[in-house]
């Protein structure tokens, strides 16, 4: 009856450790996969950018070189 006693106590307490311990684990790998995928966006729209200044300044040359044409 003792051994129970003891058990009851000392195994929820660790239960309860343990059951933090996994949750705390649990924000900080999430915190992580959404500071992943921010900085996978933030290259995305930065290469998106890049892409399009580069398709304004080619259809620039080409309507200039139509102009003079």
């Amino acid at each position: 009856m003792l051994w129970l006693k003891a058990t009851g106590l000392l195994g929820s307490v660790l239960a309860l450790i343990a059951v933090v311990i996994v949750f705390l684990k649990t924000i900080i790998g999430f915190i992580g996969f959404l500071t992943l995928m921010f900085k996978i966006l933030i290259v995305v729209l930065f290469v998106a950018l890049i892409v399009g200044v580069g398709l304004l300044v080619l259809r620039g040359f080409r309507e200039s070189r139509r102009g003079k044409e």
